[in-house]
């Protein structure tokens, strides 16, 4: 607050002359110190989820995203430069709804093609995500391509890897087509009009692992996992990529042998005597170090590392497996959910992992950072395809709570890639470690 400045009462003298020019000169520049004053020694934001420690600040990676608000419905215009976290927000209505609808000329997986298999609720793609303090521009086609013109952009990591490119292909479409190739283990389309190349790598552990079983493989079959040997079905074609998407989440909580330098160290719920019983979140955190460490070491790997942070899924009613769906048709609100257990340790697992991949990778002139599409997913109960991943007649029993369905929220998570793409694009990002309480 300014105090109202009270001049003397008097006669005109060349003195009181004086003092009218002068004071308020002064106020002038006064009033154009105090904002920035208080500015610069304002408190970042913190998140709280019902009471909760505000993990998502706490454990940032890089310092938090920032971009100048957009002040006019006008997306591509900027004409402010205000800051904000683009990852904390809460999801608002949008009636406009979607980019595209399940018609739209883009290949989109049945088991996410919700509207084709019958949803009978539209309002889950009628929101948007809302930062706190700023609004998130919408997706733009053309600035994507022309940013990644000349580039390969790569998601490694398991079906929710692929649900984001399939995301990102159909925001493409409304300008270019891509060209298809599929191979064994890796799928590339292509936009030759800016010899730009989306490739997916499935690997859904990131490590090497194969079935061991004698029964054959199944949901909750024994699996051997190498924690130290990435997936050569990725770190053998990826030396070149320009941007690495890397993500990897819910295969890791089924029955494991864990093996390091070739031995078994010990296992995840494998009920083997004189075997030592190790959490699953050992293994995903053994597995993302192998991952990061793999990409320090290829000799010719310049690209930029983006990790895509855990993606909560939303069972009520029972678990996966018992009967568990997910049948909201609404966002929660920030205040309304908490992420904890498993999913709270997943997240941080990651996120530690890669703060030591980035600061080693800063040793070699090599970028780590983090697209955080965390705390906006766990709001998002209402944007699974539940039950409406396939035709009714097929009589599935479990419901798919995991994935997202298309169109929906994940094409936000493409919203903040692109937005990540332009700060990197304007040397925005300055790469250094946020600093833990």
């Amino acid at each position: 607050m300014v105090n109202t400045i009270e001049l003397p009462g008097g006669k005109s003298t060349a003195l009181n002359s004086s003092r009218k020019i002068i004071l308020p000169i002064l106020i002038l520049i006064l009033l154009a110190i105090i904002p920035l004053y208080l500015y610069s020694n304002s408190p970042s934001p913190e998140i709280t989820i019902n009471g909760s420690v505000p993990f998502f600040k706490k454990n940032k990676v890089s310092p938090p995203l920032h971009f100048p608000q957009n002040t006019s419905n006008d997306s591509t215009r900027v004409t402010s430069d205000y800051k904000c976290d683009i990852f904390s927000g809460n999801w608002v209505p949008y009636p406009k709804g979607a980019y595209y609808t399940n018609e739209t000329k883009c290949v989109i997986d049945d088991r996410q093609n919700c509207m084709k298999f019958g949803r009978p609720d539209i309002e889950f793609k009628k929101w948007r995500w809302k930062p706190d303090e700023c609004d998130l521009p919408l997706f733009n086609a053309v600035e994507f391509l022309d940013l990644v013109r000349g580039k390969t952009l790569a998601f490694v990591g398991d079906s929710l890897g692929r649900n984001q490119m399939q995301s990102l292909i159909c925001l493409l479409a409304s300008i270019a087509s891509p060209a298809y190739v599929s191979c064994v283990q890796e799928t590339r389309w292509l936009y030759p009009d800016y010899n730009f190349t989306i490739a997916a790598f499935w690997s859904p552990l990131l490590v090497r692992a194969h079935d061991a079983d004698p029964n054959g493989y199944s949901l909750n079959s024994l699996m051997n996992i190498y924690l130290d040997e990435a997936d050569e079905a990725w770190a053998t074609q990826i030396e070149n990529v320009d941007i690495v998407i890397i993500s990897a989440g819910q295969w890791f909580f089924r029955p494991f042998m864990y093996y390091e330098n070739g031995k078994v160290i010990g296992c995840h719920i494998c009920h083997k005597r004189n075997i030592t019983d190790l959490t699953g979140h050992y293994g995903y955190r053994m597995a993302f170090r192998t991952a990061f460490r793999t990409l320090l070491r290829l000799q010719n790997f310049k690209g930029l590392t983006i990790l895509r942070t855990y993606s909560p899924s939303h069972f009520e009613n029972g678990e996966w497996n018992k009967g568990g769906n997910c049948v909201r048709t609404r966002p929660f609100a920030k205040e309304e959910v908490k992420l904890d257990g498993y999913m709270l340790e997943s997240y941080l697992t990651q996120v530690e992992e890669l703060r030591a991949a980035e600061k080693e990778g800063r040793k070699r002139g090599l970028k780590f950072r983090m697209l955080d599409t965390t705390e906006a997913m766990v709001m998002r109960p209402d944007g699974h395809p539940n039950h409406y991943g396939h035709w009714p007649h097929e009589n599935e029993s479990i419901a798919d709570c995991v994935h997202w369905c298309m169109p929906g929220p994940i094409d936000t998570w493409n919203e903040f890639l692109l937005q990540m793409l332009k700060m990197e694009d304007q040397g925005a990002i300055d790469g250094k470690l946020q600093k833990y309480p």
